[in-house]
């Protein structure tokens, strides 16, 4: 089932009781033609995937991620899980090359980001949007050009990275170490120049990295939200209410920046791409995230394309739609301003049937 998932270019592949293994390809669900499957089948997969420790946790958690290689396949990580009394499981499929920022079409402002030293970046986007892509790439973009040691935090560990210029420590929670918070204040001893922790899931976990910005390192992590306003929100909302106002300080003064990002069906169906919220922490966010101006921020964002080379998501959209590269339907589905979106179209007068789209 792996390798006609990675043959037909699939990104996921569910295993349930009762239909048949089903593939997203291009977005969409597709039954392999194979009868459904039975409660023991599913479950001796299942078993056959975890080791003893997971096997634990999945007991105690009934949940479990895990990460899988196929030898000569793929990478494959992996979550098994119960429903309605039976076990599935879902895989998604991880590229065996780790692609550049230009083959995926990301902002040119991300390397920008990957030069710092100090400080916090965030990639946020719902299930499924690329947030794990888009830090392995940054993270190679980094082995390629920088002499630096580079610290993953990871549950699982889906990209593997070799050694280039960079020294790279990538540590999986449950095999290499009990949890993030534990993993990341251990991080900070063990001399790291730069941290990636694949989710700050916690009020522990994002005021450990929180800290750790503050002292000299720079910190990659995701959260899964779905605009840079709602990100901020959601870190301050995390704290006691007594803590909020000093949250606010140390991410005005220590926040790089936060991605946000949706994986849009390209126009020629030939796979997705990445359509990229960008804000940068400029003197102006700055002054909007400490004074408690959150809904402020994203007029900022809008008005700051052309110095800043900040943009929103609805902006993103409307250049891969005036570059033919997504449908004016793919935009209206995975914008987060219905509104917006449509004020923007109508401003450069692009219509559904029109042929003449440049930006």
């Amino acid at each position: 089932m792996l390798e006609k998932m990675v043959e037909m270019g699939a990104s996921d592949l569910h295993i349930r009781v009762g239909r048949p293994p089903t593939l997203r390809i291009r977005g969409n669900l597709e039954a392999l033609d194979h009868p459904p499957l039975k409660p023991e089948e599913t479950s001796a997969a299942a078993e056959s995937l975890m080791n003893k420790a997971q096997k634990d946790y999945f007991e105690k958690n009934l949940s479990v991620d895990i990460g899988k290689t196929l030898p000569g396949v793929a990478r494959f990580r992996a979550n098994i899980f119960r429903q309605r009394g039976s076990i599935s499981i879902v895989f998604r499929n991880i590229a065996a090359q780790i692609p550049s920022i230009e083959s995926l079409g990301l902002p040119q402002v991300i390397k920008q980001f990957c030069q710092k030293r100090q400080g916090l970046l965030l990639v946020t986007g719902p299930t499924g949007s690329g947030k794990s892509t888009t830090l392995a790439t940054m993270t190679q973009y980094i082995n390629e050009t920088q002499n630096v040691h580079l610290i993953t935090i990871e549950d699982p560990i889906e990209f593997l990275f070799k050694d280039a210029m960079a020294t790279i420590s990538q540590r999986e929670v449950g095999v290499d170490t009990p949890n993030f918070p534990e993993a990341l204040k251990n991080a900070l001893r063990q001399d790291p120049d730069i941290i990636l922790v694949g989710e700050m899931r916690d009020l522990e976990a994002i005021s450990t990295a929180i800290t750790a910005s503050e002292t000299g390192h720079l910190i990659f992590s995701t959260l899964h939200t779905n605009n840079a306003s709602e990100t901020i929100s959601r870190i301050v909302d995390v704290f006691p209410g007594n803590q909020q106002e000093q949250v606010r300080i140390q991410l005005g003064n220590n926040l790089l920046g936060v991605l946000s990002q949706r994986l849009v069906p390209k126009i020629d169906g030939n796979g997705l791409i990445a359509a990229v919220e960008i804000m940068i922490n400029t003197p102006k966010i700055r002054t909007l995230i400490i004074d408690n101006r959150i809904g402020d921020i994203m007029d900022e964002i809008e008005s700051s394309v052309t110095y800043f080379r900040m943009q929103s998501l609805e902006q993103s959209l409307l250049a891969l739609v005036c570059n033919k590269m997504i449908s004016i339907e793919a935009a209206e589905t995975h914008c987060n301003r219905h509104g917006e979106l449509k004020r923007l179209l109508n401003k450069f007068g692009i219509q559904k049937d029109s042929d003449d789209l440049k930006i």
